[in-house]
């Protein structure tokens, strides 16, 4: 009885080894998991495949600026020298962003409204007017020695030029589509927005020089000889990027007071900077083949939100780049009623700013002479200006109500926040 009892005692402790071991067991196995998930999110071996997936993408533009442009940052913020990485020799000259940072105890949000100067102070410049300038006056005097598909609709072609850099040329399906271009990058150089790749425009002529190489290519393309068409900066390894999950249509918008914003990173508060320019920039222009397009899309594809946004591209870094600005000013105007329910939903979804863009817009909404000061920018940096035209009075009217409405919507969000 006695070797009964002790061998009954002997396999309960077993089994209670045994349960602790598989408790124990499962607890280490979660914990595993838990760690793969996190290095999975924090930039491990997921989020490398899918950089490498994305960087044999080609697309047409880039956010260039040359080494010397690249400002002073500190010892706060890590800049990159790309030249001694193995990427193509033309994306080399983009200001980078940096590391992925967290902003630790700085706020990114200053006077209620306000992305914050050091958020500011580390923000790429994107094209600057010098670099732009260099690129217009080279591109001007380079000859087109190739035409190739390769910047969207079948109307426009890829252009090799003698030195071998690459510029999209728009014909445009009408002239309004060339003007309305050339002007939204005009307008951005007013607000200080350099996310455009810079721009040129040039006149097809059997006399001219600069297109007697790809003369025969331009008849094949039946391109109306003297028509003028648009040049914009071509470059390889960009990305397209999806809207961030605060602009979705689900979520409660991009403003001061939003669960979340003070965990975010420094290159993610960077970026929502930019996204929050290309707002106030589209709203301006009622250019709709963006973010507007993809809100109207909603209607039949509920997951369009989670997919590339259209027009729009990314460097390695995140520096956003706006392409196909075609849809803007003049033809955005033709179609406002159309499309503006859909600009004044994605306008009210934001409520955090860049201070400078909103200073220079203050600027025209007092002074009330955009046509004039943008007539002028455009004029002097463009020879071809006359021949493309300008804004009719309607249109130019129709500008500068958009640039009051925008006035006062930033006057609403400092009232709803400035007490944060």
């Amino acid at each position: 009885m006695r070797a009964l009892s002790a061998n009954l005692f002997a396999l309960l402790i077993l089994c209670a080894l045994a349960s602790i071991f598989y408790v124990w067991s499962a607890l280490e196995s979660r914990l595993e998991q838990h760690k793969r998930r996190f290095s999975g999110a924090d930039g491990g071996s997921v989020h490398q495949s899918l950089s490498e997936d994305l960087s044999t993408k080609t697309f047409r533009a880039l956010l260039a600026v040359p080494a010397a442009h690249i400002p002073h940052l500190g010892a706060r913020f890590k800049v990159h020298n790309l030249t001694s990485q193995a990427a193509p020799a033309e994306s080399r000259n983009y200001h980078a962003n940096g590391e992925k940072m967290s902003i630790g105890w700085e706020d990114p949000v200053d006077d209620g409204i306000f992305w914050s100067k050091w958020l500011e102070d580390l923000f790429s410049v994107g094209f600057t007017e010098e670099y732009a300038r260099d690129w217009r006056q080279k591109a001007r005097a380079s000859r087109v020695m190739r035409l190739e598909p390769g910047c969207g609709r079948i109307s426009n072609q890829l252009a090799t030029l003698a030195d071998g850099t690459k510029a999209c040329v728009r014909y445009g399906i009408n002239a309004d589509q060339v003007q309305g271009e050339t002007l939204t990058y005009y307008l951005a150089s007013l607000l200080g927005i350099t996310n455009l790749p810079p721009l040129i425009l040039s006149r097809l002529s059997r006399d001219s020089e600069q297109w007697a190489a790809v003369r025969t290519r331009v008849g094949g393309l039946q391109w109306s000889d003297g028509a003028v068409v648009s040049l914009t900066e071509w470059i390889s390894n960009l990305t397209g990027v999806v809207t961030p999950a605060p602009l979705r249509q689900q979520s409660s918008g991009l403003h001061p007071a939003l669960e979340g914003l003070r965990n975010k990173s420094t290159q993610e508060l960077l970026q929502l900077m930019q996204w929050t320019d290309l707002i106030i920039f589209d709203y301006l222009t009622a250019n709709f083949d963006r973010l507007v397009s993809n809100l109207f899309s909603l209607q039949w594809d509920s997951r369009v939100m989670e997919r590339d946004t259209n027009n729009l591209l990314q460097t390695p870094r995140g520096d956003l780049v706006f392409i196909d600005n075609e849809a803007g000013l003049v033809h955005g105007f033709r179609v406002l009623s159309m499309w503006e329910k859909y600009h004044n939903s994605v306008l009210s979804s934001v409520c955090v700013f860049r201070r400078r863009t909103t200073q220079r817009l203050a600027e025209l909404h007092r002074r009330r002479d955009c046509r004039q000061r943008l007539l002028e920018l455009y004029r002097d940096s463009e020879p071809l200006s006359q021949e493309l035209g300008f804004l009719s009075d309607e249109h130019a009217g129709v500008l500068q109500d958009r640039i009051d409405r925008l006035y006062k919507h930033i006057l609403h969000c400092k009232g709803k926040y400035s007490q944060l």
